[in-house]
């Protein structure tokens, strides 16, 4: 799915204002689980991943399969659904699904192998431990060292009703583990931020340093103890994704 031309108006607008308009012109169908079904497959799995940008804690990744018989209304990208909405599919995907896993990676092993490896271990984790195993895998942006089938679609949380939904059921497992931390690390507003580089978040991080479940690997992370003029520029990027949640809570 080719990226959006941007008209010299749009270059004034944010960038990930405009990645958020261009995911919600996307239509999240059964395509690519009617090609797998069509190609001889039974149990076909979303597979994806939330939390790589996360400062703080694991990334959690899901797989799901869903009944096939069965249509989800509303099933789209995590991040794009108000928070209310997202737990109410989230219990409709367990209602509907033949298999649902879930698998996390901690901040010490994202440390140790990078996020983008961690989040491939955690999606990976997460296939192995589905049941009814899977004959077919739809996996957002990427592939994992398994033995069936998989198809890469690019903006597949967006695109994909399967994936969408292991979007959902990772952010809202995920969000769950993050809330139950904020009492044992308090002052980094966990609860509210879920570990992204909000203000908050990152004000914490200059005055009292990194928790041990902190991404020491990441910039903000391991330049906070650092000159914070360094740290200037992730002021931009925090009310960049502050503009995101909100535009997609409207």
């Amino acid at each position: 799915m080719p990226e959006p031309v941007l008209t010299p108006s749009e270059k004034q607008v944010s960038a990930a204002t405009l990645k958020l308009r261009f995911l919600k012109k996307l239509r999240c169908t059964l395509k690519y689980e009617k090609a797998a079904w069509a190609g001889g497959a039974n149990l076909v799995a979303g597979v994806d991943e939330v939390g790589r940008g996360s400062l703080f804690g694991p990334v959690v990744a899901a797989a799901v399969i869903l009944e096939p018989g069965y249509r989800i209304r509303g099933l789209r990208d995590s991040k794009l659904i108000p928070e209310k909405k997202r737990n109410e599919l989230a219990q409709k995907i367990r209602e509907h699904s033949l298999g649902i896993s879930i698998a996390a990676v901690d901040s010490v092993r994202i440390d140790q192998i990078n996020i983008y490896h961690a989040s491939r271990e955690a999606m990976l984790l997460a296939v192995q431990q589905l049941l009814p195993q899977p004959d077919h895998l739809l996996i957002d942006a990427m592939t994992v060292e398994h033995d069936c089938a998989q198809t890469k679609i690019i903006h597949g949380d967006a695109l994909s009703a399967s994936i969408a939904a292991a979007s959902i059921i990772a952010k809202v497992e995920r969000d769950r583990m993050i809330r139950e931390l904020d009492s044992s690390y308090p002052g980094y507003d966990l609860a509210s931020n879920k570990g992204y580089s909000a203000p908050k978040h990152i004000a914490a991080l200059r005055e009292r340093g990194p928790s041990e479940l902190h991404r020491q690997s990441f910039a903000p992370v391991w330049l906070s103890t650092k000159p914070q003029e360094v740290l200037a520029f992730m002021e931009e990027e925090a009310a960049l994704d502050e503009s995101v949640v909100e535009v997609g809570e409207a």
